[in-house]
C-alpha cells in the first residue's frame, strides 16, 4: 500500500478500514458509530481535521448506507486533505443557526444504537445523547482490534518515525551539557525533532539528577550538573500522523560503579522484554519478562509503572503491556518496551523502544544504543 499523498494513505486503505467497521458494528449489535476530529477519524477517513464548537461527525451506518460527514460549511476545506472525496462519502454542510446535532439524527434510523469516538468533547456528546436515543456507548471496543493490527502501510509510517526519532537522540552530545538548564536543552531537542522529520513535538521529557525520578518530569529550569544522570524520553509524529516515542538514558562524566551496575540490570530487563515479544504470547508475559530480571536484581520496588503501551494514531493506546491484561498478541501490534528505575530525590532511568509483533517475532523501531551514554 503507498501513500497517496504525504498528509494520508491511497483511499483504497480507508474504503476497507470502514467496511471492517462496518463488520465490527454489526458483531457488537450497534448500529452506527459518530465519529468526531481525533485519531479515529484520522484512522477511518485520514483527515485530520481538529474539534471545535462547531460539530464535525462522520456517521457510519451499519446498514451499508454511504457513510455522511455532518461538517460545518466553514470547515469544508479541512476535508481536501482525507480521502472522503474519493470514498464518495456524503457530505453535509450547515451554517450558524442550524442544530448540527438534528442533521446527525436524520441520518439514522429510529431507535439506533450508537457508539461514539472516545475523543468526543461533552460540548458535542450530550447534545447528540439528547438528540438521538440517550446515552451511546463507546466506539472503541468497535474499532480497537482494527486500530490494534497495523497494516503494512502503518508499520512502514512508523519505522520512519523511529529513524526520525533515533537520529535526535544521536545528535544529544550537541544539546546536553554541564551548566544548561533542562528548558534549554528541551528547546534544542524540540528544534531537532522537527529538523529530522516529524510534524511536532509531541512531548519532551528533560529529567536530570533528582527530576529524572518522576517518570512524567517534563522539563524545569534546573541547571544540568555534572556527574548527572539524565532521561530523555521524547517523541512525536510523522506524517500521515504516526508516533514516534523513545527514551534512552545519558549521564554527564563518570557514573559511580552503583549506577553502572542497576542501569546494566534495567537493560537486560529490557532486552528480556523485547526478546519475549513474539505471536501467541499475552501481553502480560511481556510486563513480566522485564518485572522480574529488575525483582531478582532487588529492583521490583523501583519499577512503578507498566512496561509499555500501545502507540500509532494515538501516543497511548492499546494494547497495553501491563499485568492482568491476558490479550493474546498478534502480528501488526506496535507497543512501547519502557521499564524503568525510580529513585525519590536521587535519580531515575528508563530505556524504551517501539516495538511491532511480526509473524514469527519482534522488530523494533528504534536502533540507538540502549545501555547508559557517557556524555
Amino acid at each position: 500500500m503507498s501513500a497517496h499523498t504525504d498528509a494520508r494513505f491511497d483511499a483504497k486503505v480507508y474504503g476497507q478500514r470502514l467496511e471492517r467497521a462496518v463488520e465490527f458494528m454489526r458483531a457488537a449489535h450497534l448500529d452506527a458509530l459518530l465519529i468526531t476530529p481525533g485519531p479515529d477519524l484520522r484512522y477511518l477517513i485520514g483527515s485530520a481535521a481538529e474539534s471545535f464548537e462547531r460539530l464535525t461527525c462522520l456517521v457510519i451506518p451499519a446498514d451499508g448506507a454511504t457513510p455522511s460527514v455532518i461538517i460545518p460549511k466553514l470547515e469544508l476545506a479541512s476535508l481536501d486533505d482525507s480521502a472522503a472525496g474519493e470514498l464518495g462519502l456524503r457530505i453535509v454542510d450547515w451554517v450558524d443557526g442550524v442544530d448540527p446535532y438534528q442533521l446527525v439524527r436524520s441520518t439514522l434510523h429510529a431507535g439506533s444504537r450508537i457508539a461514539v469516538a472516545d475523543a468526543m468533547p461533552a460540548l458535542h456528546l450530550i447534545p447528540l445523547a439528547e438528540s438521538t436515543t440517550g446515552l451511546p456507548a463507546s466506539a472503541t471496543p468497535v474499532l480497537r482490534q482494527a486500530r490494534m493490527i497495523k497494516d503494512e502501510a502503518e508499520i512502514e509510517a512508523l519505522r520512519r518515525a523511529g529513524a526520525a526519532i533515533d537520529r535526535v537522540h544521536a545528535r544529544m552530545g550537541e544539546f546536553l551539557r554541564p551548566g544548561r538548564t533542562e528548558a534549554e536543552v528541551g528547546a534544542d531537542i524540540t528544534a531537532a525533532i522537527l529538523e529530522e522529520g516529524h510534524t511536532e513535538a509531541a512531548f519532551v521529557i528533560v529529567g536530570s539528577g533528582p527530576n529524572g525520578a518522576d517518570p512524567h518530569h517534563g522539563m524545569s529550569n534546573r541547571v544540568i550538573e555534572q556527574g548527572d544522570v539524565v532521561v530523555i524520553d521524547i517523541g512525536g509524529p510523522v506524517e500521515p500522523g504516526y508516533y514516534s516515542d523513545s527514551t534512552r538514558t545519558y549521564v554527564l562524566g563518570t557514573p559511580s560503579p552503583e549506577i553502572v551496575e542497576k542501569l546494566a540490570v534495567l537493560e537486560a530487563a529490557q532486552a528480556a522484554a523485547v526478546a519475549a515479544v513474539r505471536p501467541g504470547v499475552t501481553a502480560e508475559s511481556i510486563d513480566a519478562a522485564a518485572r522480574t530480571v529488575l525483582a531478582d536484581a532487588g529492583l521490583a520496588d523501583a519499577f512503578i509503572h507498566r512496561t509499555g503501551h500501545g502507540i500509532g494514531l494515538s501516543v497511548h493506546e492499546e494494547p497495553y503491556i501491563v499485568a492482568g491484561n491476558d490479550l493474546v498478541l498478534e502480528p501488526g501490534m506496535a507497543f512501547s518496551i519502557e521499564p524503568g528505575i525510580y529513585f525519590r530525590g536521587e535519580w531515575g532511568a528508563r530505556i524504551e523502544d517501539i516495538v511491532v509483533v511480526t509473524e514469527d517475532g519482534v522488530e523494533s523501531m528504534n536502533n540507538r544504543p540502549h545501555g547508559l551514554t557517557v556524555l
